[in-house]
């Protein structure tokens, strides 16, 4: 049998926290417990800040933990681009800070005594086709000081027809859902404070910084870092300056022992392998994207490339998707957004774990008022080349026909014919949709189908049982509770 649902919370014990009752003063006021909000709550409050962590549901229980638990600085085939669009400094700069990351990770779980499986391992990216770009990525990436080579396919330890394969040297990967824990608990024992439910619902900045809680209660603040997947509500416009992609991710136990080292393949659909010592020594996580097939067909891709790879029948022991941002310049944004005091991280396009750490640093400096080198090449601000704001148009347009394509996917006949489990768009008498799914008890949950954050029409995800935003990352319940930002504001109900 399946679970649905990450492998990393359901296998780690994760501290919980109450919700805020009371308004509260600090030097900080963290919004977002993910591995950048708690990162960078535990470095400032390890300097003395008085610091107060807001997460609208568990801590650790979203992307951050449904990471593949890869911290690497090989981050697929970026180098060689980088170089190209950005020069020898910056492409330098992102590579030692991202190398640097795994190294602060790594040293983080030692220091705190973090229990978290980390394994110091190699890390793969490679093609089936001998006309990839990936031994000019290898020179480019040892250039830029990077452990990384061009290295013989029967290296790569994966049963496929690889022609092409880099190794990077003296990676990690770990349970990360057991590394934000640690992380969370070390920042409490310091003396920080940690609000779990208690969801941020506005920033106001008039005066000193108040974030302002679902609940009521307000966290007053010198200084705030908006630690969430992106930026809330308009901030600083990264919703249209940035694009939200989903990755399904699978555990299984092979007929045989698992690869040893991290791998994923340039070529697409994308495959991302990793060893899940949860499994044994024949578990193994794999994680997909693909971005013309909606959850259910990735997973069963995935599914299928395991079968096909290892010839047997899978049944993954659990199975989930994540989503993150990318930009179209290739490096994330961190700092000060524009036209606010507010410092934000947003856009690390599936590799959080090393440019997460990253930006907990330059957040920590910046509040600090210190010099962090990374931070130009991360700035918040900046607008990118030409090739960049050509990417921003293409992006918006796609944005411009999910508005224009309305709700896709109707279901045929009334509520009365939907089946347990089943959910999807209604046409009602009157002619208006709603959004509706009958849950394994039998109530019916129904929601108007449009996002509150700017208005785009929602589809529904039936692999996940949620409503999904395809213009700007947002994800709902069946409910209609928020799981994922930009939008605070939970779904209505159809009148």
């Amino acid at each position: 049998m399946t679970t649905q649902g990450s492998v990393w919370p359901a296998t780690a014990t994760l501290p919980e926290y109450d919700g805020i009752h009371a308004d509260k003063h600090a030097d900080v006021v963290v919004v977002g417990g993910g591995l950048i909000g708690l990162t960078t709550a535990l470095y400032l409050q390890q300097e003395g800040a008085d610091v107060v962590l807001l997460e609208a549901g568990r801590v650790g229980a979203r992307t951050s933990g449904n990471t593949t638990g890869k911290v690497t600085s090989q981050h697929s085939a970026i180098y060689a681009d980088l170089l190209d669009r950005h020069g020898a400094s910056k492409a330098g700069r992102y590579a030692t800070a991202n190398q640097a990351a795994v190294d602060e990770v790594a040293a983080l779980a030692d220091r705190l005594g973090i229990d978290c499986e980390l394994v110091r391992t190699p890390a793969f990216v490679y093609s089936t086709r001998a006309d990839s770009p990936l031994r000019r990525e290898a020179d480019v990436a040892a250039a830029l000081g990077l452990p990384a080579r061009f290295v013989d396919p029967g290296e790569l330890g994966l049963p496929v027809k690889a022609a092409e394969v880099v190794r990077f040297d003296d990676q990690v990967q770990l349970h990360p859902a057991r590394y934000l824990a640690g992380l969370a608990a070390a920042f409490t024992q310091a003396g920080g404070r940690i609000f779990e439910n208690s969801r941020v619902n506005e920033l106001n900045t008039d005066h000193d910084i108040q974030a302002v809680t679902a609940r009521g209660p307000l966290v007053r603040a010198n200084h705030a870092v908006v630690a969430t997947l992106l930026p809330i509500g308009l901030t600083g416009g990264y919703f249209a300056r940035t694009r939200p992609s989903r990755s399904c991710g699978i555990a299984v136990r092979l007929p045989v022992e698992a690869p040893s080292g991290m791998a994923i393949s340039v070529d697409s659909p994308v495959r991302s392998t990793r060893p899940w010592p949860g499994g044994g020594r024949t578990g193994l996580i794999v994680v997909g994207s693909d971005e013309e097939a909606d959850a259910e067909t990735t997973y069963q891709g995935l599914v299928d490339w395991v079968g096909s790879t290892w010839d047997f029948e899978v049944v993954p022991e659990y199975r989930w998707s994540a989503h993150d941002y990318s930009t179209p310049d290739l490096l994330p944004f961190v700092g000060k957004a524009p036209g606010t005091p507010l410092l934000v991280a947003t856009g690390m396009d599936k590799w959080g774990l090393t440019n997460g750490t990253v930006a907990a640093g330059i957040l920590r400096d910046l509040v600090l008022d210190r010099e962090n080198p990374a931070a130009g090449v991360y700035d918040a601000g900046r607008i990118g080349d030409v090739q960049a704001v050509a990417k921003l148009v293409k992006d918006n347009l796609h944005v411009g026909k999910e508005f224009a394509a309305g709700h896709l996917g109707r279901l045929k006949g009334g509520a009365d014919h939907l089946e347990v489990g089943q959910g999807g768009l209604l046409t009602r008498d009157d002619g208006s949709t709603v959004g509706a799914y009958r849950d394994h008890d039998g109530e019916l949950h129904t929601v108007d189908p449009v996002c509150t954050h700017l208005g785009c029409p929602l589809r529904w995800n039936q692999a996940d049982t949620t409503w999904d935003c395809n213009c700007h990352g947002s994800r709902f319940g069946y409910t209609g509770e928020v799981l994922d930002g930009p939008t605070t504001k939970p779904l209505t109900s159809p009148r």
